[in-house]
């Protein structure tokens, strides 16, 4: 019940993001949908498969880059617009704000192990969009 939670409250945060960007609201549901996927598989890799941040984000970035390609297609629109607010669960906001916060605050090791882990994450979720967007897809016949 805990991820079925988890996965209808990214569905919302994802969708009250897109918002904020001025996503049209006939994307809504296929953004907060791509958002929810990347949290779900997130939170299942970091919590029954004990993955590091890192790789949980990696393992999260590839299904929800796919969704995102899936919408972009289906929808007729620019994948930017799906991976935008579907990456928004995943940013490592706080990592970003506590590695400043140590740096104010002359904490250099704490410093530098929250930097460290917050530049893996976000290349781990700039991998896993790379990697899945350098699949090429099937041209149709017009």
């Amino acid at each position: 019940m805990d991820y079925l939670l988890q996965f209808g409250v990214a569905v919302v945060a994802t969708i009250c993001f897109g918002v904020t960007f001025r996503v049209s609201p006939r994307h809504y549901l296929a953004c907060g949908l791509t958002g929810a996927v990347g949290w779900l598989v997130y939170v299942l890799c970091a919590d029954l498969l004990v993955m590091s941040a890192p790789v949980a984000t990696l393992a999260a970035a590839l299904p929800l880059t796919a969704c995102a390609r899936f919408f972009a297609i289906r929808h007729k629109a620019p994948i930017t617009l799906f991976l935008l607010c579907g990456i928004f669960p995943l940013v490592p906001g706080a990592g970003i704000y506590y590695t400043a916060y140590y740096f104010l605050r002359n904490d250099r090791t704490l410093f530098a192990n929250k930097g460290v882990e917050t530049i893996k994450i976000a290349v781990a979720l700039a991998l896993g969009i790379a990697l899945v967007c350098s699949i090429p897809l099937k041209r149709s016949k017009q």
